[in-house]
């Protein structure tokens, strides 16, 4: 062969490089045939069974699969009322004005880079989120305080420090936290995975649809002394049912007589009432009688910045010391884990709360938000008794925040569900910012249809 092509090349000399690349890949072809048959052969006979065959399938996360369950339906009636996600008037997703002017800037200033956030995060960004949690008059000398990935990553974070810090109550191997009953369900994962014993304490009374405020007390005052308390900052998810002020400073009492731990959770705060200010109270009032409060902070929903995991986790120490102590071991935790936080999310926060008109406009927006999800509340109600519902629904224009938890046992969900294509986790829970004028009175009459008859107590 290579006598052949020498000899095409001498008689042929304009063939020679089409020759010699046809040769070449020829070679090549065969040489992939080769490998491919030798690799087959020990795939075949060679290789030991892995362990990833024992792998066992997980189960789906039970919000999220939902989601997706929606996303596959075909049913042009179906309606999506389970992911906390807001949505505007046409049912679709809204970036809010001063959101969307902030990255318009940032997208044009010339010291705007990419580089690596330190550990802690950005400082001034930190700063100005927990101003907007704590008050701009709070001390923030105090505050030991990092960016986190959203409220998710804030409450690991703030779970491992927590698992390693908190003295364990006598007798037990772990530290106790008591998360209300429901609540977010992702809590008991996150907690459970940082080390922590969780409990749970009862916050909804079923048979009244509305706080379970004596469960509650009795329940903390049940718990081993030094337990951490998770609570929700405003608009409790799932039931939308926030104690009052006054049973706040009760619960406050409390937790300092049996020195407990506070852990509170805000995802919502300006979203809930349209005021970022009120919807700050309880935390504040915490900050006030002398806690020392661990925050997790997010601005997924009232900044609307969902899939930028903006957040931060904050202790509130009793001296400079204190705070360089946790400061360092925060970041101790944070390094291994996630290294720094993405800067894209808090550089937008940091840019509207960082100038006046932005910082306006963006209350305006928030309680644009709040006033919308308010509106199909009340409006749910009204429709459900215009179209025959003789159920007292007055339990879920008393409730607060993104989501309506209705009293629908699960096979009422499931029925909506698979009759109706409404899609809903299986408490009962709505998501308000599912609901508009197009499709609100399609919801009531399956919602009608589903409780008809039928207790929504239990």
């Amino acid at each position: 062969m290579v006598e052949m092509t020498a000899r095409s090349s001498s008689c042929c000399p304009q063939l020679e490089q089409p020759m010699t690349m046809m040769f070449k890949s020829l070679a090549a072809t065969l040489l992939l045939s080769s490998a491919t048959q030798a690799f087959s052969t020990v795939t075949k006979t060679d290789m030991s069974p892995s362990y990833l065959s024992n792998v066992p399938e997980g189960p789906p996360d039970a919000i999220l699969g939902i989601a997706e369950a929606f996303k596959s339906c075909t049913d042009e009636r179906k309606v999506n009322v389970c992911v906390g996600a807001y949505r505007d008037a046409t049912g679709k997703p809204w970036i809010l004005p001063s959101v969307r002017k902030a990255e318009e800037r940032l997208l044009v200033d010339p010291t705007v880079n990419k580089e690596y956030a330190p550990i802690a995060g950005d400082a001034k960004y930190v700063d100005l989120a927990l101003g907007f949690a704590y008050g701009t008059d709070a001390d923030m000398s105090k505050l030991a305080g990092v960016q986190t990935l959203s409220g998710t990553g804030a409450c690991r974070v703030g779970g491992h420090f927590l698992s390693k810090f908190v003295p364990k109550p006598e007798g037990m191997d772990k530290v106790p936290i008591y998360i209300p009953n429901p609540t977010w369900g992702n809590h008991i994962a996150i907690f459970n995975n940082c080390g922590m014993d969780v409990r749970r304490y009862r916050y909804y009374n079923s048979k009244t649809n509305r706080l379970d405020y004596d469960g509650l007390i009795e329940d903390l005052k049940e718990a081993p002394e030094g337990s951490v308390i998770l609570l929700h900052a405003c608009a409790h998810n799932p039931t939308g049912c926030d104690p009052t002020m006054e049973q706040w400073k009760d619960i406050s009492d409390l937790i300092k007589s049996k020195k407990h731990h506070c852990f509170f959770d805000s995802a919502y705060q300006g979203f809930a009432s349209g005021d970022a200010e009120a919807d700050a109270s309880a935390l504040r009032l915490f900050v006030s009688e002398g806690h020392n409060v661990v925050l997790a902070q997010s601005f997924a929903k009232n900044f609307g910045l969902y899939g930028e995991r903006t957040g931060t986790l904050s202790v509130v120490c009793n001296s400079l010391e204190e705070r360089s102590a946790v400061m360092s071991q925060l970041k101790l935790i944070i390094r291994p884990m996630y290294s720094s936080p993405p800067i894209h999310g808090s550089s937008i926060v940091k840019t509207v709360l960082t100038d006046e008109e932005l910082t306006a406009e963006y209350y305006d927006n928030c309680k644009e938000m709040a006033t919308r999800i308010n509106a199909m509340r009340v409006k749910l109600v009204e429709v459900l008794k215009e179209v025959g519902s003789e159920h007292d629904w007055s339990h879920v224009t008393e409730q607060i925040g993104m989501f309506a938890y209705t009293g629908m046992n699960s096979d009422m969900c499931d029925e909506l569900t698979s009759k109706y294509s409404i899609f809903l986790t299986r408490d009962g829970r709505i998501s308000l910012a599912g609901l508009n004028d197009g499709n609100i009175e399609y919801v009531a009459k399956a919602v009608h249809d589903v409780t008809a008859g039928k207790s929504i107590t239990s």
